[in-house]
């Protein structure tokens, strides 16, 4: 806390009140072997302005590298008005919006959220957020099966092409409950869904997942997929990164009639990087599988005098229905991160968020021009990208990895940890976050490096 308002005085006076001896008497059911006996290395009397400042040194101790990784997690520039607002009292410490009449304020703003995404989608409906993408995607496949009640079967394709943590999540979550998750190969040329040769031909299914772009950056066949995935009596789950939707068609306007559902990681509208949190997901979908969708909705009503006003309009859950037929055990909404993310697309608007999606696709592949001019790196896929591009390098990444690392930076994902098919590969995203002397930084240590490692300039 970084003030506290009670004088002295004040405090003896409320423990005199409930007649306990020290504020420590408040927290005596905490057992003495978990408590903080001594904070050792700050001594006492230290201001805040000194504790302040020996926190940064310390934190600087890890250092400040440059991040050239992306993989599901961006590093994007966020607005200071962003979090100045988000932390203010009235949003920081706002607990759940049980009783309206008390949380206009709260609901407005998750009503808010929920337009901008859905605006953003193209879709009717959005919900109040989720925990995450990962566990967002395995709400959407389990929705898809309550919704697509025409379909017999309880199988879902999602393609290799989606992050195989998100895939993991899903499996965790799903199948215990009677719901068969079947893999789609991908191109190896292409790096996106082999649309040819890999999509059944007589197998019925009760939904596709479509990642736009996918796990490797690639920009999937989304009309192709969604009329063909319609044509089979099947939902389209749309799985996107909403800053490509600066950029790219609206997961709403896919082929024909569009995506069922859209989901996706929220993390890329305002929220830093962390340490891996936290994140929030969120989630829209048609009107007609409305009742299906997990979570809560907001909805915005007329009272008795007419004046506007904000209400949770549905929130089909566990707690409030019969287990049986809740659709989700959601208990809560990331609502912190959905208020900033709120902030963040309020302040950028629809321009904005286009003029960031542009100067992350140019700063890309600027790098990837550049790259693939060095003896030892070749660009893998061949087809159009977003954010990510993929690399195979002539030196092992591992050492590569390291040894960028001790010239401060992050220098990208080693792809073959999650498909060990895709040998001495490495994933690299430029975001708009990255200066010019950041990128000119990093073009140059790549270099040097690959030539450390035995490798040169191409002729």
């Amino acid at each position: 806390m970084a003030f506290i308002p009670h004088t002295e005085e004040e405090i003896q006076s409320m423990l005199s009140t409930i007649k306990v001896d020290s504020i420590n008497d408040l927290f005596d059911e905490i057992p003495d072997n978990l408590r903080c006996q001594s904070l050792d290395g700050i001594r006492s009397g230290m201001s805040e302005r000194d504790v302040s400042k020996m926190m940064q040194q310390r934190a600087h101790q890890d250092g400040l590298p440059s991040c050239f990784v992306g993989a599901g997690a961006y590093d994007h520039y966020i607005p200071a008005a962003i979090w100045d607002i988000v932390t203010r009292g009235e949003f920081y410490s706002a607990y759940t919006p049980y009783q309206a009449e008390a949380s206009q304020g709260t609901l407005q703003v998750v009503y808010e959220f929920q337009t901008m995404i859905a605006a953003l989608t193209a879709m009717d409906v959005a919900n109040a957020s989720l925990y995450d993408g990962a566990s967002g995607l395995a709400e959407a496949v389990l929705m898809s099966v309550r919704a697509n009640r025409k379909a017999k079967s309880k199988k879902v394709l999602i393609p290799d092409t989606v992050s195989p943590v998100y895939r993991q999540v899903v499996h965790s979550i799903v199948h215990n409950q009677g719901i068969e998750v079947e893999s789609i190969k991908y191109d190896p040329a292409k790096g996106s869904i082999d649309t040819e040769n890999a999509l059944p031909t007589a197998e019925k299914f009760a939904a596709l997942v479509i990642p736009m772009p996918n796990f490797f950056g690639q920009l999937e066949e989304v009309h192709k997929l969604t009329d063909w995935a319609h044509q089979q009596g099947a939902l389209v789950i749309a799985l996107v990164n909403p800053t490509a939707l600066g950029l790219f068609e609206a997961p709403g306007n896919w082929g024909e009639a569009g995506a069922d559902i859209v989901v996706g990681e929220g993390q890329p509208l305002g929220i830093p990087l962390a340490s891996g949190g936290p994140y929030f997901g969120f989630m829209a979908c048609k009107m007609g599988i409305v009742r299906q969708l997990p979570g809560r909705l907001i909805g915005r009503t007329n009272d008795l005098d007419g004046k506007k006003g904000f209400a949770l309009t549905l929130q089909a859950r566990e707690q409030h229905i019969r287990r049986s037929k809740a659709t989700s055990n959601i208990c809560t909404n990331q609502g912190l991160m959905a208020t900033a993310s709120t902030i963040y697309m309020a302040l950028m608007g629809k321009a904005g968020i286009k003029q960031v999606a542009q100067q992350c696709y140019f700063n890309t592949n600027k790098v990837k021009q550049e790259l693939a001019a060095l003896d030892g790196v070749d660009v893998l896929f061949s087809d159009a990208h977003f954010h990510e591009v993929v690399l195979r390098l002539a030196v092992d990444v591992d050492v590569f990895l390291d040894e960028m690392a001790t010239k401060n930076t992050i220098a990208g994902f080693n792809l073959s940890q999650a498909y060990p098919e895709l040998e001495q590969t490495l994933m690299i995203c430029v975001t708009e976050n990255r200066s010019e002397e950041e990128i000119a930084q990093y073009l140059g240590d790549f270099k040097t490096v690959l030539e450390k490692l035995g490798q040169g300039q191409k002729a």
